[in-house]
């Protein structure tokens, strides 16, 4: 091999390990920082959009236990089958929590909670009290018509394992841009 043929292919290989190297990193980071999701559907009317794109703190997951208010992204419960694996709710009720809903308002602990990100009292009718296991989360949508949000009201709560990350933006379009 002359001079420079290897020369040449001592500057791919750099660049193959330079590429390599990157893609690792970008990796890393999808798995363990942050990506984008987009909103499918109504169930977090009106405080997000169908179309909307999210920025999901994926490092959350290991930085503590979501708390209520929180938006999370969670794996969909083992058992249903959809086109979308992945829902996106606010935390309502944490493990320990007792949830009721009687009259179209949410209690925990026996408190009514006052949800000014909702934008009608809940629809579907009552629900008996239910207490949040350990290691657990109680999601609901914030769209409370009647069957707008499929949530713990239907699979019950889901483990913290559960968890993707949370929502802390809207990134698009811009116009909508905010912290959550």
């Amino acid at each position: 091999m002359d001079e420079g043929s290897s020369g040449f292919l001592a500057e791919v290989w750099d660049w193959m390990k330079s590429v390599v190297i990157a893609l690792f990193i970008v990796i890393l980071i999808h798995q363990y920082g942050f990506h984008l999701s987009t909103v499918k559907g109504s169930s977090m009317k009106p405080t997000l959009e169908e179309g909307e794109w999210l920025f999901i703190n994926k490092a959350a997951r290991y930085t503590g236990t979501p708390q209520r208010g929180d938006i999370i992204v969670v794996k969909e419960p083992e058992g249903i089958e959809t086109d979308h694996p992945y829902l996106v709710k606010r935390v309502v009720a944490v493990a320990g929590d007792e949830v009721t809903i009687r009259q179209g308002k949410l209690f925990i602990n026996g408190d009514e909670m006052q949800e000014a990100y909702t934008d009608s009292p809940i629809e579907d009718g009552r629900f008996d009290p239910y207490t949040v296991q350990k290691g657990c989360l109680f999601v609901m949508g914030d769209n409370r018509h009647r069957q707008a949000s499929y949530d713990s009201r239907s699979f019950g709560a889901v483990s913290v394992d559960q968890v993707e990350g949370r929502a802390d933006l809207i990134v698009w379009p811009l116009k909508n841009f905010r912290e959550l």
